[in-house]
């Protein structure tokens, strides 16, 4: 324990040696790995003095220690950038170093607080379960609220007959409580592909120690930590499939930040929708009216613009961005070890925060206040010439063609030329009736 300019640095020699050697983005490993580093180090103090290979006196104060850690008291400590070592050896041995100096007087970072474990196999753990708790706890929470908004807007607007739009052109007539009824559930569906592959994030290869055959370890020493670990967080912490796939590989990180990937895809869809939607106010599609939260411009006096949406797209570029990294870093797992877990940890972790925070926003900031401009959304549908479609069953796709082309070339409404082309009222009546159109037909 050393004292330098005022501030207490519970590290050690090897701690400050990374510091010497990674000086690259003055970015350390992520809060939550280091507090769950913390946490598994305290689990693991206790079940070694279960098994009668660690005095009790001192498995005590490393868990206390190490509680702290965990509880996120000594973040400071831990000042190791993330670009490091590729196992995260660096940041273990910072964590082992923190907590044998609060344990106090005869405990040693290597022989006590590591007691059982292996960087390669504890560091991974710690990740693993510091995104499934962000998962589970954070983006979980906020994608249902994002659902919930949608799906409150799809029921508010479920009369609201518009024009469809494919290929960005005119397209038969749906409602705008179907459209969000579909943002809604593309949502949903992106909430269940991050859950199922949170069981994977769960299976940790600690135990495993420097090669997955859990040399140095007692046999019943992996189980008994994860046991406490599950019921303390409430997490499915649980074995890996096999010791020497958990250890080698980290698929299950990057499954999961392909399921992250997936529900940022699914966001700007959303999100670009609803820009185009709420373009104008005058000269764009003006459907909807999108909160007005601050000014658009710094010349355009009364110029508001869509942020909350651009926020929402530009998280998910930097999602997708982090998901090809952790890509490339899967790719890393040369024999017995994955050699790109730091930079892993980074950048899943932050795609889970800022899903999550863009998430919330994008419920409770833009979602929530949406105003449909129902005249607007009417004119377009009865005004699109695509409402034409309805006739085939009655005159068949070809008549159907030539009355749209007519009312094209003239301007003239859809109706006033069916009845020119000898289509009856009645069947202009039933087949263009547009509310039965967006139910699918005029049976």
């Amino acid at each position: 324990m050393t004292e330098t300019s005022g501030k207490t640095e519970l590290w050690g020699a090897e701690t400050r040696k990374a510091v010497e050697n990674f000086p690259v983005s003055g970015e350390p490993i992520p809060a939550k790995v280091v507090h769950w580093l913390g946490r598994i180090k305290a689990a693991a103090a206790h079940v070694n003095a279960d098994l009668g290979l660690l005095d009790r006196d001192v498995a005590d104060r490393i868990a206390s220690a190490a509680d702290e850690v965990g509880q996120g008291r000594h973040d400071d400590q831990f000042p190791i950038d993330v670009f490091q070592t590729g196992s995260g050896t660096s940041s273990n041995m910072n964590a082992n170093e923190v907590i044998a100096n609060l344990a106090g007087e005869g405990v040693h970072p290597n022989d006590h607080v590591n007691m059982g474990q292996s960087s390669n196999d504890v560091f991974p753990s710690a990740v693993h379960l510091a995104a499934l708790d962000s998962a589970t706890n954070e983006l979980l929470p906020a994608l249902d609220e994002l659902a919930a908004a949608l799906a409150a807007k799809a029921d508010e607007f479920a009369d609201i007959v518009k024009t469809g739009r494919t290929h960005l052109m005119d397209a038969v007539p749906v409602t705008l409580g179907q459209e969000f009824g579909g943002y809604a559930a593309q949502v949903r569906e992106g909430k269940a592909r991050v859950e199922s592959a949170l069981p994977r994030l769960g299976q940790i290869p600690l135990g495993g120690t420097a090669t997955g055959t859990g040399l140095n370890t007692h046999p019943e020493f992996a189980a008994r930590v994860r046991d406490r670990l599950s019921t303390a967080s409430g997490l499915p912490v649980s074995p890996p499939a096999d010791p020497f796939e958990s250890q080698a590989a980290r698929d299950g990180l990057v499954e999961a930040s392909g399921a992250l990937k997936t529900v940022a895809v699914s966001l700007t869809k959303i999100a670009n929708d609803l820009r185009w939607m709420g373009s104008g106010p005058r000269t764009g599609l003006a459907e909807i009216v999108i909160p007005e939260l601050q000014k658009g411009s710094s010349i355009m006096p009364g110029k508001v613009n869509p942020v909350i949406p651009e926020v929402v797209c530009q998280v998910s570029a930097q999602v997708i961005g982090n998901d090809a990294a952790i890509t490339v870093a899967g790719l890393q797992g040369n024999f017995e070890l994955n050699v790109q877990i730091p930079l892993m940890a980074r950048n899943l972790l932050q795609s889970i925060e800022l899903l999550a925070a863009a998430s919330r926003l994008f419920a409770e900031r833009c979602v929530a206040g949406i105003e449909a401009n129902r005249e607007r959304n009417e004119h377009y549908a009865e005004v699109s010439l695509t409402v034409a479609t309805a006739l085939n069953p009655y005159i068949g796709y070809d008549a159907a063609t030539a009355i749209v082309k007519d009312a094209a070339a003239s301007g003239r409404s859809l109706r006033d030329v069916a009845r020119e082309h000898g289509v009856d009222d009645a069947t202009l009546d039933k087949a263009l009736d547009l509310r039965g159109m967006a139910r699918g037909g005029n049976r």
